[in-house]
């Protein structure tokens, strides 16, 4: 067959099918448009799930007369003018793609009037208006009445190429697609008001955020009430080892017992850019690694902010992807952020959750802090360093030698610990217990009584605390496991026959290349061939496991993910599983001292609201809750 120009119209049609996929592909380029134009107000109006009509009007900067037929042509764009500006996108849209390809399969008007750019310069009295139809796609120029800004109007989407519309699904769904890209862009600009009707009735609205109490509001209106009582604010930055190497994160993330069956509330954004990445996805995950109970999805709005030349976000055509020049560096900074915030989570006396440690509050992000009111959950705080609570433990000085125990191996050591809750004599009488307005109470309380064996019951300032004791032991065993076994340091045990690997010559080079990173891990391995490696050594504490599989999962994520947390990972599913041996069986009968110094080191002990699996460890009723079960005060 001869080769031949394709016309304009197909042309821009081939580009659609990259671009425009379905109703919320097309609102999602016009609001970015409108959203690099500066605006703080943007009304959205749909018919029929947006495949009748999509109306979005701005009150941004507007256009030049002069550009308007110009924007609707391929390749045009205001964002970027040299081959240089792809090293450092600073706005939503710069493809020069969107307008067009829109208009290759819908029809399009578009109305502006623009905002005057200085003192000097005046704004334009007239608007004007361009309109695209016809297999030429040629632009129509005439003046129309309409405010500063800018309304973009599509019609009758795919109304010429009906194979695309059987695509389509029914109309509440389509509106749902658009909804939850208005709800990602909602998060990542709160500064403007987003006004959306669909059939000429209102469906959406918010409201641009001005202090603390409306950025609870918007974030709300995205998740929902329930996420803003069970989340935390967070915010971490690292000035890097060179220039432009700065990184900070801020953001919301939802404790481990507010967890979801979906991965359906995960918003996280690069310079404001919606985004999904998978190395993002891992970092997460592996930060949420112990303290999720499994096969559930954390909830987050996280925001990044990098250096535009550290990151491509042309790399794919809808631009919900993008490729980080140093993902070693990105990756390891999310997991140690969210890692370290999850771990700054304890127990306060006070109804509502704290800062994590570190923050500052944030220009346009509200306060750190969230509060919560008259909720019968527990409520959360970091501590300093040091235990200032009131009530010492009195396994202190064990707990103290069993981190200190470096001679020891581990199962030595959790032998130790096992033996702390043995119980000698009579169960002590409860003392008397102090006012529950006396501002000396830790947040857990006192404990009262047991039940079942099982339960601890305590009394804290709020009103009562009810602990799992097997679950709260085994996370505090867990920890100190942990602790005692980084202080000791990765050790090697070598393999009497040295395991063989036949690899590619790809995952070959990237073992070389990370040896050292790989000996400090507990690996010695040796290079046999370009296909082949030999393994000489592994992690003593993993000696049983499948040394084979686990060297080519270590290497997997290196090529991957330029870093790996396998060996981490499977110590810590093996002192997890000896800490749940070790902790406190249920019907073991515990003094009130015993219940109490159990408590104190929950109080001092990181992500000790969850247990190794991921189950909560406590649970508060407040006295508004209980007062509420007895209908008292109606």
């Amino acid at each position: 067959m001869r080769i031949k120009q394709l016309n304009p119209r197909l042309s821009n049609q081939i580009a659609a099918g990259e671009v425009v996929e379905r109703p919320s592909s097309v609102v999602k380029e016009l609001v970015e448009n409108a959203l690099d134009a500066h605006c703080t107000r943007m009304d959205i109006d749909l018919e029929a799930g947006g495949t009748k009509l999509i109306r979005i009007r701005d009150n941004g900067d507007g256009i030049y007369r002069e550009d308007l037929t110009l924007a609707m042509s391929r390749h045009a764009t205001s964002k970027i003018e040299v081959v240089d500006d792809l090293d450092a996108i600073d706005t939503l849209g710069f493809r020069g793609e969107a307008l067009a390809s829109i208009a290759s399969i819908a029809k399009v008007t578009m109305t502006s009037r623009r905002k005057a750019a200085s003192e000097s310069d005046d704004a334009e009295d007239t608007a004007w208006q361009v309109t695209v139809g016809g297999n030429l796609m040629t632009p129509e120029l005439v003046p129309a009445p309409h405010p500063v800004g800018t309304t973009v109007e599509v019609k009758d989407l795919f109304y010429n190429t009906p194979a695309r519309r059987k695509f389509l699904r029914t109309e509440k769904t389509e509106l749902q697609k658009i909804e939850e890209v208005l709800r990602k862009i909602s998060l990542s600009h709160q500064q403007v008001t987003i006004n959306v009707s669909h059939n000429g009735k209102q469906s959406r609205h918010f409201a641009a955020v001005v202090d603390g109490s409306d950025i609870e509001r918007r974030v709300g209106a995205v998740f929902g009430k329930g996420f803003m009582e069970n989340a935390i604010y967070m915010e971490r930055a690292y000035e890097g080892d060179a220039p432009g190497r700065k990184l900070s994160i801020k953001g919301w993330i939802g404790l481990p017992t507010y967890s979801r069956s979906q991965a359906d509330q995960q918003y996280f954004y690069v310079n404001g850019r919606s985004i999904r990445d998978k190395l993002v996805s891992h970092a997460i995950k592996q930060a949420y690694q112990d303290v999720l109970f499994h096969g559930r999805h954390p909830v987050f709005a996280l925001f990044l902010s990098i250096d535009p030349k550290m990151v491509d976000v042309n790399v794919h055509p809808t631009k919900h992807e993008v490729r980080f020049r140093d993902s070693q560096q990105v990756h390891g900074f999310l997991f140690k952020s969210i890692y370290s915030a999850l771990a700054d989570v304890r127990p306060t006396s006070d109804e509502g959750y704290g800062s994590v440690v570190g923050t500052t509050a944030i220009s346009g992000m509200g306060a750190p802090g969230v509060g919560m009111q008259n909720n019968p959950t527990q409520g959360y705080m970091p501590l300093t360093s040091g235990n200032a609570l009131h009530g010492a433990s009195p396994f202190a000085s064990d707990f103290q030698s069993f981190g200190d125990a470096s001679s020891n191996n581990v199962r030595e050591q959790l032998n130790h610990y096992g033996n702390l809750l043995r119980v000698n004599g009579d169960q002590a009488s409860p003392e008397g217990l102090p006012e529950t307005n006396d501002e000396s109470v830790p947040p857990l309380g006192y404990a009262v009584a047991q039940i079942h064996g099982v339960y601890i019951l305590s009394q804290n300032t709020n009103g009562l605390v009810i602990i799992d004791m097997h679950a709260a032991h085994e996370r505090i065993t867990y920890e100190r496991m942990k602790r005692a076994s980084d202080s000791e340091g990765m050790k090697k045990q070598p393999l009497l026959v040295p395991l063989s690997l036949a690899l590619s010559e790809k995952e070959c080079m990237v073992a070389m290349d990370f040896s050292n990173e790989l000996e400090a891990l507990g690996f010695e391995l040796q290079q046999a061939s370009e296909e082949s490696l030999v393994v000489r050594s592994i992690p003593a504490i993993l000696a049983k496991s499948d040394a084979e599989g686990l060297v080519k999962d270590v290497i997997s994520d290196l090529v991957e993910l330029g870093s790996s947390n396998r060996i981490q990972q499977h110590r810590d599913e093996l002192l997890s599983t000896m800490a749940c041996h070790g902790a406190v069986r249920a019907n073991r009968r515990l003094t009130i001292p015993e219940m109490n110094g159990l408590l104190r080191d929950m109080e001092a002990t990181e992500r000790s609201g969850q247990c190794n699996h991921g189950r909560p460890t406590w649970k508060e009723l407040s006295m508004y809750a209980l007062d509420s079960l007895f209908l008292r005060g109606q």
